[in-house]
């Protein structure tokens, strides 16, 4: 049985979705509120800290994703320009660097204006993509800020997006 149909109501709030959501992968997690959850979720390079939080007021599901990172303060620069690249190859979402928590975040809201409900598909793959997009950059970030690599050299070990079949 799919993940989708377990759920008995299509109108359950978007943090008991995503809670339902991380019991049934057996992530850790813990609910901070009515509107926040925070959850761990391990890849093959991090464990990923990831939070939702649904707002009333826009109406938005926000994910955020993050993971340490604290590239040495001279490759700053080089460690920006890396991100400006990735973030031209995500579709959807963005990297950023929090330098005074030394987080590397990647960021992403699910617009649900008008009464709109979030379904388990969309917020399986909110989180799916955010762990996804890390795991698929974080090698070219390392390479940047610690090998010496030129951010556009970096960028090249990112695991390539597969299309079509084999």
């Amino acid at each position: 049985m799919a993940v989708t149909e377990e759920f008995l109501s299509d109108d359950l709030h978007p943090i008991d979705l995503v809670e339902t959501l991380a019991e049934n992968r057996a992530w850790d997690f813990d609910r901070v509120g009515d509107n926040q959850i925070a959850m761990a979720v391990v890849g093959q390079w991090r464990t990923y800290s990831i939070t939702l939080a649904w707002s009333d007021y826009d109406e938005t599901l926000r994910l955020v994703c993050t993971f340490e990172m604290d590239p040495p303060h001279h490759r700053m620069p080089q460690v920006y320009e890396t991100l400006n690249l990735i973030n031209d190859q995500v579709w959807s979402g963005a990297f950023s660097y929090w330098e005074k928590h030394r987080l590397m975040v990647y960021r992403y809201g699910l617009l649900l204006a008008g009464g709109q409900l979030a379904t388990p598909a969309q917020v399986d793959l909110m989180i799916s993509s955010a762990v996804a997009n890390a795991e698929r950059f974080y090698p070219a970030m390392q390479l940047v800020a610690w090998g010496g690599r030129e951010p556009a050299d970096g960028l090249q070990v990112a695991i390539a997006e597969a299309y079509g079949r084999a």
